[in-house]
């Protein structure tokens, strides 16, 4: 591991026009969080001293998405290529003496452990003027073609445009990513010219001006779906799509049971725990601890959610933003929970609404059951007691407290406190009329024969 202190420059001022979209290309969500944000966490896993990213168009959306994390711009006025676009990093890196990664905002799914092995090679004993990042994808299409011999040492780099034939047939890959000391970026940058068929500076000259002085580069490897980048919505769910079936291969390598996994749609945070069943169709927002043995029954949405140790949820649930279920609680098939706690080993098993409510243990929520927790202005709490029983299609009203081992019968509509262990029954007494049915249906047919 490299003891220098490293910083990170992250392109991002390309327009992005083929996304045909108002949200800037790189805040486009991967798993449920902005590709550009990924390549950040990433860079943070290192303890990256600085990041900068580069802007131009869309900035003010940019700038806002980075400047929580105190992550730093530069902005890239005219586009000119790569090499203009890290030449505006310069101020923002003034007196860092370190290592400087290049990344690329449309490229989110780079590990850590591979900028971390850039960096490896670039402290190594040979000392390469720069370390480029390459692969080998199966079309290598219109990529720049790194010419390098078996040990890795860079004889040249060339655009697709500016190759021969004969450089075009070479299937290594220049991803774009380098790791380059910073006392040498900007020295080679300011070498690099624009006579080329593009007319554009070139961030990969750096590699063939440091070989004019003598000084030699070097190239690693990567696989071809860790340097995807993204400029259409079809590249978008491409890259979503690997970085699921990777995550879905690490839940079940940590031990949960995913019974259809191309089916199961996790977020970037998501958490797993052991021995946890998880069945198809599950998608997963942001926010969701699930603990051990816990089941999600098919077609659920959850977010914001946690689920406790061998709880049960679905089928057909949907958990939104703070609702936490105990452990060995359930909640059944059309039950929706929002901003709501559910003690341990309680329950609501059918077609229920539970919002801005506290459910104490082993209470039983009947079919039907809903809070009614907004009344057009505000939001009020529903409390509901340990032990307590509501019975099928109940009302409670909040705000309302039904006490512990409280019955709610059936059918009620609760407007007012319930104490413990009692019986609140709100429906009118039940009256029958011999032979009423029978008469009605009588008239009705004299009626409808004779209009």
């Amino acid at each position: 591991m490299t003891q220098r202190p490293i910083a990170a420059i992250i392109l991002a001022a390309g327009k992005g026009t083929r996304m045909k979209s108002d949200l800037h290309k790189v805040l486009h969500p991967i798993a449920g969080r902005p590709m550009l944000l990924h390549l950040i966490d990433s860079v943070a896993s290192l303890d990256g001293e600085r990041t900068v990213v580069v802007t131009g168009a869309g900035r003010e959306q940019v700038e806002a998405a980075v400047a929580p994390l105190g992550v730093g711009t530069a902005l890239q006025a005219e586009q000119l290529g790569t090499g203009h676009a890290v030449l505006q990093a310069r101020a923002a890196l003034y007196g860092f003496d370190g290592d400087v990664l290049i990344l690329y905002g449309d490229v989110p799914l780079v590990r850590a452990a591979t900028m971390q092995r850039m960096l490896d090679r670039l402290a190594a004993a040979d000392a390469p003027a720069t370390v480029v990042l390459g692969f080998r994808p199966a079309d290598p299409a219109a990529y720049g073609r790194v010419i390098a011999d078996v040990d890795g040492r860079i004889a040249k780099m060339v655009e697709y445009k500016d190759a021969t034939a004969e450089e075009r047939a070479v299937t290594l890959c220049n991803s774009g990513l380098m790791a380059v000391r910073s006392a040498d970026l900007f020295a080679l940058l300011d070498r690099v010219g624009n006579d080329n068929a593009a007319g554009e500076y070139y961030l990969p000259d750096i590699v063939m001006i440091a070989a004019a002085n003598g000084r030699e580069s070097a190239v690693i490897e990567t696989d071809a779906s860790e340097v995807a980048g993204v400029n259409s919505r079809a590249e978008l769910a491409a890259v979503d799509a690997a970085w699921q079936q990777q995550r879905r291969a690490q839940a079940m390598a940590d031990g949960a049971t995913l019974i259809a996994p191309e089916t199961v749609w996790f977020a970037h945070d998501t958490k797993i725990g052991r021995d946890v069943t998880i069945e198809p169709n599950v998608f997963f927002g942001p926010d969701v601890t699930v603990g051990d043995c816990a089941v999600i029954h098919a077609f659920c949405h959850i977010e914001g959610a946690q689920i406790g140790a061998a709880a049960e949820v679905g089928p057909f649930a949907r958990l939104r933003p703070g609702s936490v279920m105990g452990a060995k609680s359930k909640i059944g098939n059309f039950v929706e929970m929002k901003k709501t706690s559910l003690g341990a080993g309680a329950k609501a098993n059918h077609l229920s609404y539970l919002g801005d409510t506290n459910v104490g243990a082993m209470a039983n929520i009947g079919a039907g059951t809903i809070t009614c927790n907004y009344d057009g202005f505000f939001k009020y709490k529903t409390n509901i007691g340990a032990g307590a029983f509501i019975g099928s299609n109940s009302a409670l009203v909040a705000p309302v407290t039904i006490g512990a081992g409280a019955i709610i019968a059936a059918g009620s509509v609760i407007t007012r406190d319930v104490s413990a262990d009692a019986l609140a029954l709100v429906r009118p007494d039940q009256t029958e009329k011999p032979g009423w049915a029978a008469r009605f249906r009588a008239a009705m047919t004299v009626k409808k024969n004779n209009p």
